[in-house]
């Protein structure tokens, strides 16, 4: 959770703050917390802590409204009592716990209202994953503050639905539990990325039950829900319908032969799973079998003509991606169907209707309601945002397997409810992120997950330059370890890094650390006009969210900076006479100046580095909010006398060997040697070192995958559960018998024969 600037704890006539917001946290409400925390530890009381650090404020609520709170009476209460409306109280630890400035819209100001596609959370991210949603979100959003914009930032882990409950299923925990534990995977990973989120929620509350419920019923109500009875795959062997991303076979339209049962990542289409050909539970690997089911559907031929007139006006005067226009009008060029909104299941959001109360919504109905629900977490006057048209415009970012969901399924939705809600106004869809000629996999131990990262040694702002550098704006692109070094070595080591190196090192050891004065020659005006028309190059594409062009502009400017110094060699003049040295000052000057303009210019992008180049040349913080404005304004913001910081290069080569290392560490290659004896014929043997590398892969070898038996049996999980893992031991021991060339048969039972 990101802290804004807090509001002042209290304003006294004369203008001065009483307190400041972390005096009162620290004399006010972590006393009481750390007590009760205490207390509850001590006694042994595992929910009360829970309680405490899930929830803060409403703990201290009912211990007040209780009695049970003696340590928060008197003034201390009452300060409590009147400020508490600015506190959150859904953070998710007590050292969270801040007055915060809730940002709301404005009269007069720009209000963007920005989401993340929310990821699952019991899905570590990847690169793509990374890159196609919360950092390009990230990246315009710092860029929008600096425009001066009045912009929330939301996101939060979708945790409900099937895959859910087949986690808790597989590591012995409950879903809430796995919930808890990857959403804080999930805020690490993005943390160390810098991913600046006004709020990172989750769908698992109690305002998400309440917001879907009364659109659920509004919808109900307007006559845009029908039910009707849905044959629906069932997997007899894990007894259980399976959710359509538990299916997977071959999709009717282009015979992709992995597709899943809600969508073909191949053609794109939507598929209903019994329309899969030689479908598999995913989880057990048998054909499952049709049954039937009562359920509740959001009719979308009846919306079909509201859609299509806000379709038109959205798209023609929003900044939607070419894919995300495409991919809507196909689905509105086929023909809208009813779409399904419940499910058989347990882990979800509860259908409020009496003749559905075994079921939940679907997720797809159910997730995108989170960025509502998200925002109410946030703030209890989330619906200043969310209905809000007139003031506020929505940005929705995601990859492009998101945008139906986001373009017609959503936006029926909150269409139907008739509460004004706030409709997308730019839907900016990526392509996809491959890794190296293949695709991400955990399994098979391929690509870099975001957990992965940090590990590598590499800074995070890097990994970020990379990701925008390569992202998928028009079409699918590529992760590549040998592009990576070559990009951090020529555009960031010898090109950025060096010219904002230069030109602080030359006022710290020619100009005594000061800047010099400059007497602006043809030649600097010529340079000042090119950096200038780089500069509104930039906002434009920013502006349309084309992030990647953008990033382009930047590294011009420090080319043009760098030709600029090796033409005037600032270092031979210095040594020359008064005309030659006031030249070295003048080219110093200039240069240092546009080194401040990158600064400002790479904040979204890379804010670490941004922060240590304002840093090391003590830049004023106006800085950050002048060269943005309108068309752009390349302003001097070090003049003469100016006294710069401590200077140092920004960058590190990235050596090839270092990179070779890192390829074959995430390229889910191993080698192994194989006995070839037996009759295994070296043909067979490349197979069976293949299946064997693929096994250790993904199960990690042998020693874990049978603890994992031994802990799921004292744990007395499902039958279904423990032989699925049994078989995969099994399998495994078999595939490194053969690949030893030993005898893979069970081996013979040596026990006495029963009379």
């Amino acid at each position: 959770l990101t802290i804004r600037p807090s509001f002042p704890a209290l304003l006294l006539p004369s203008g001065q703050h009483l307190f400041s917001s972390n005096a009162i946290c620290r004399s006010v409400l972590w006393p009481v917390l750390h007590q009760a925390l205490h207390m509850a530890v001590v006694q042994g009381k595992g929910s009360e802590v829970s309680r405490v650090l899930q929830s803060p404020l409403n703990f201290l609520d009912q211990s007040l409204s209780k009695g049970s709170m003696p340590h928060l009476t008197g003034y201390k209460g009452q300060i409590y009592r009147n400020l508490k409306f600015i506190y959150s109280t859904e953070n998710e630890a007590m050292s969270n716990l801040t007055l915060l400035s809730i940002s709301l819209p404005e009269e007069g100001k720009r209000n963007i209202l920005l989401t993340s596609a929310l990821p699952y959370v019991n899905n570590v991210p990847h690169l793509g994953n990374i890159i196609g949603c919360v950092l390009s979100a990230d990246v315009f959003s710092r860029y929008g503050r600096l425009r001066g914009w009045n912009l929330l930032f939301v996101c939060g882990t979708d945790e409900y639905g099937t895959a859910t409950e087949n986690k808790a299923r597989e590591e012995g925990l409950t879903p809430q539990q796995i919930c808890d534990k990857y959403h804080a995977v999930h805020s690490s990973i993005y943390k160390w990325f810098q991913i600046d989120f006004d709020f990172f929620g989750r769908t698992t509350t109690e305002k998400q039950t309440e917001i879907a419920q009364d659109i659920f019923w509004r919808l109900h109500k307007n006559g845009f829900l029908v039910e009707d009875t849905v044959e629906q795959l069932r997997c007899e062997n894990c007894q259980r319908f399976l959710a359509d991303r538990f299916v997977e076979g071959t999709c009717p339209h282009c015979s992709y032969p992995e597709a899943r049962g809600d969508q073909c990542d191949k053609c794109g289409r939507l598929i209903n799973a019994v329309e899969l050909r030689e479908p598999q539970c995913k989880v057990c690997r048998q054909t499952p079998i049709i049954r039937s089911s009562k359920h509740l559907f959001l009719d979308l031929p009846k919306l079909e003509r509201q859609l299509e007139q806000w379709l038109e006006k959205s798209t023609s005067t929003g900044d939607w991606t070419a894919n995300a226009k495409q991919i809507t009008r196909s689905w509105i060029r086929d023909g809208l169907k009813p779409r399904c909104i419940t499910r058989d299941l347990q882990w979800g959001t509860p259908v409020p209707h009496p003749d559905f109360k075994e079921k939940v919504f679907y997720v797809w109905f159910d997730a995108p309601i989170g960025y509502l629900s998200i925002t109410a977490s946030y703030t209890n006057e989330w619906d200043k945002w969310w209905k809000n048209p007139q003031q506020v415009e929505l940005y929705n970012f995601m990859a492009k397997d998101n945008v139906p969901f986001h373009s017609v399924v959503f936006p029926c939705s909150l269409l139907g409810a008739q509460d004004n809600y706030t409709l997308v106004n730019h839907l900016v869809a990526t392509e996809y992120l491959n890794y190296e000629d293949t695709k991400f996999s955990k399994s098979r131990g391929v690509g870099v997950f975001g957990d992965m990262a940090k590990d590598t040694g590499i800074p995070s702002d890097v990994w970020r330059f990379y990701l925008l550098y390569v992202r998928p704006e028009g079409q699918d692109s590529a992760f590549s370890w040998a592009d990576m070094a070559l990009k951090n070595n020529s555009e960031l080591l010898n090109n950025l890094g060096n010219f904002i190196n230069r030109a602080g090192m030359f006022v710290t050891k020619f100009f005594e650390g000061c800047v010099p004065e400059m007497d602006l020659q043809r030649e600097e005006k010529k340079l000042l006009a090119v950096v200038g028309w780089e500069l509104q190059q930039y906002i434009q594409l920013m502006d349309k969210v084309r992030i990647r062009d953008a990033l382009k502009h930047i590294l011009n400017i420090s080319r043009h900076g760098n030709q600029y110094i090796q033409v005037n060699e600032p270092w031979k003049k210095i040594k020359g006479g008064e005309s030659d040295r006031r030249r070295a000052g003048t080219v110093t000057g200039v240069s240092v100046n546009i080194a401040c303009l990158l600064s400002v210019m790479l904040f979204p992008y890379m804010p670490l580095v941004s922060q240590t180049i304002r840093d090391q040349l003590n830049a004023p913080q106006s800085c950050i909010g002048t060269m943005l404005q309108g068309t752009g304004t390349f302003v001097c913001a070090l003049s003469a006398g100016h006294r710069i910081g401590t200077v140092s290069p920004l960058f590190q080569k990235l050596e090839t060997d270092q990179i070779e290392a890192l390829k074959k560490r995430f390229g889910g290659q191993q080698v192994f040697d194989v006995k070839v004896v037996g009759g295994v014929d070296p043909e067979k043997a490349e197979q069976l070192t293949k299946a064997v590398a693929d096994l250790l892969i993904q199960h990690q070898c042998l020693p874990p995958q049978g603890e994992k038996v031994r802990a799921l049996k004292a744990q007395k999980a499902e039958k279904d559960v423990i032989a699925a893992e049994v078989s995969k031991l099994l399998e495994l021991k078999k595939h490194l018998a053969l690949a030893e060339g030993k005898n893979a048969a069970p081996a013979p039972q040596t026990g006495k024969k029963k009379k």
